[in-house]
């Protein structure tokens, strides 16, 4: 499992699964010429994407930024469509770390699509259960409210067995939400709840962009994914928080980066540090 260690805060990387969806739906209108010289497709024009959740260690507390697609919860109709090839070993992940699902003090949601939230309930005896039972799932307060009445196009990725067994543990926030070094702002653009995370650490800075930036051939700011629902508040907030990154010197992290888990652009947007997937 790869890892990023500053001076107080410690981010690992763990198995979510992984899918492969469709190059076009993933770039938008940014033509395929473009797009494929910066991240390889297959013969069906689909390209990898991890589903990896972070571990965050900070003050003796265990943070987890997304919680995968799950295991046993997709179909095989769903496997098919959305090019899953390896389902979910986050708990076994957790276990080699010496911990368990129990010990996952806060769950951190950019938001609630299927990709990032299947993992947090898992069927028990025949209903659906919260997977992190003492944690506090934290989420923009427009993302959870969406969540549990989708509208005709996001019912496809809000799904009701993802938030109703854990209703009680969710804690909205409007537009911050801060726990010691860590920071969620909610941003928009991807959904119209979704949020980003920045981590400060002394004199050293982690952005976590989630899915407007979801790997690092997306760092141009117009390059944005079809599946956003606000395309220009995507490119807004990437343009913001890019330029500030890049100033700060800050990582950028990736969920859904099937190559790089981290890495720092200098000011020419030249790769200047890399924490790169095992592959």
């Amino acid at each position: 499992m790869e890892t990023l260690q500053l001076n107080h805060v410690k981010l690992t990387w763990l198995n979510g699964g992984v899918t492969h969806l469709d190059g076009g739906a993933m770039f938008g209108v940014v033509p395929k010429a473009l797009w494929s010289k910066k991240y390889p497709h297959n013969d069906k024009n689909q390209i990898e994407l991890r589903t990896d959740p972070i571990l965050i260690q900070q003050d003796g507390k265990n943070f987890l930024v997304e919680t995968g697609i799950g295991k046993g919860k997709l179909s095989d109709k769903q496997k098919k469509n959305f090019g899953v090839t390896e389902e979910s070993e986050l708990l076994h992940s957790l276990e080699k770390l010496g911990l368990t699902k129990e010990n996952i003090d806060y769950v951190l949601m950019t938001h609630l699509h299927f990709d990032h939230a299947c993992g947090l309930t898992e069927k028990v005896n025949n209903e659906y259960v919260s997977v992190f039972p003492n944690a506090e799932i934290i989420v923009s307060t427009v993302e959870w409210n969406e969540m549990r009445k989708p509208n005709i196009r996001s019912q496809n990725t809000y799904w009701k067995e993802n938030w109703q067994s854990i209703e009680s543990q969710v804690v909205p926030f409007e537009k911050e939400w801060v726990k010691g070094k860590i920071k969620m702002v909610h941003t928009g653009g991807h959904s119209d709840g979704h949020s980003i995370l920045i981590i400060e650490d002394d004199h050293e800075m982690i952005i976590h962009m989630a899915d407007i930036m979801p790997t690092h051939a997306h760092q141009n700011p117009l390059w944005v994914m079809a599946y956003d629902d606000y395309p220009m508040n995507s490119i807004d907030a990437k343009q913001k928080w890019l330029q500030f990154g890049i100033e700060n010197q800050a990582w950028f992290t990736f969920y859904h980066d099937a190559f790089y888990r981290a890495l720092k652009w200098n000011e020419h947007y030249e790769i200047v540090e890399s924490v790169k997937r095992e592959r």
